[in-house]
């Protein structure tokens, strides 16, 4: 133990190398640019709304698993996290941090890909909106593996940890929205089970997919917890989407609503079975 401490003394007190200034540089101009490309995406600076975009097929009564529009108000405080692990990591004194360097360009990619799905939006290429999102997923996917795996020695580390579970969580949700949304534009029909079926079919999928977080992040309650959150979010407006016309359905605004359940409850369980069992463990050493 003794051995991996020094490891890990060593690498943060090393000197700062010319990859660390510029990932620290790009990584905040990629923020200030997610930032900006969401400014665009609002509609502001002339953009159109990614509502409106696309004939209007990602908009909150598109399909029926649509979340409604007050769902997408999460992407501020996500977009508040990625600027402030921009700056976080920007400062001299996370330059060596190892954590950082393993997930820094791994949020620049994230935040790029954010960017550029906005454009795909606006220019109403669904295709390549599913293609980025998938993208997108992928990134932060491998990201939450990398968190899980080096556990948080900060503020700046649990702020990234915060961040990118949320982002996670709703990104997760968002992409079979998104993927919902290019068949449905596609016209490929209901593929034998109807509208009703295959929203509950993807809604177990997102429910079965925030318990495979949670078990394998078990130990890392600060990366599980915001994904947990995000995706019973996501879930709960796909419930309140479908209590109204013009896509009303009783059935699917229940289905989402125990999923959300789900979502939310899974994760406070694998959270506190992982910090009794790194109790037991550390009261056994």
């Amino acid at each position: 133990m003794l051995a991996g401490m020094n490891t890990v003394t060593s690498e943060r007190t090393s000197r700062a190398t010319g990859s660390d200034h510029l990932r620290q540089v790009l990584v905040l101009a990629g923020a200030l640019l997610a930032v900006a490309g969401a400014a665009v995406g609002s509609g502001a600076f002339g953009g159109q709304p990614i509502q409106d975009a696309a004939g209007g097929a990602l908009s909150a009564d598109a399909t029926p698993i649509a979340p409604a529009q007050q769902a997408f108000s999460i992407w501020s405080v996500i977009y508040l996290g990625l600027l402030a692990v921009a700056v976080a990591q920007a400062l001299p004194a996370q330059a060596t941090s190892p954590r950082f360097r393993a997930t820094a360009w791994w949020v620049l990619a994230s935040m790029v890909l954010n960017a550029v799905w906005i454009a795909a939006a606006q220019a109403g290429v669904l295709a390549g909106t599913v293609l980025v999102i998938v993208a997108l997923l992928a990134v932060l996917a491998r990201l939450f593996v990398v968190l899980v795996r080096m556990p948080p020695h900060g503020g700046a580390d649990v702020l990234t940890d915060a961040t990118v579970g949320l982002y996670l969580g709703w990104v997760s949700v968002a992409t079979l929205a998104n993927i919902t949304a290019f068949l449905s534009a596609a016209d490929v029909g209901e593929l034998g089970l109807g509208a009703t079926a295959w929203s509950v079919v993807v809604l177990v999928a997102a429910a079965v997919l925030a318990v495979a977080y949670a078990v394998h992040g078990a130990r890392r309650p600060t990366v599980i917890l915001p994904v947990g959150v995000a995706m019973a979010w996501g879930l709960a407006w796909i419930s309140v989407g479908r209590q109204s016309p013009p896509l009303e359905n009783a059935v699917v605004s229940v289905v989402a609503a125990t999923a959300a359940v789900v979502a939310l409850v899974s994760v406070v369980v694998a959270a506190f079975v992982g910090r009794r069992r790194a109790g037991a463990l550390a009261a056994s050493s």
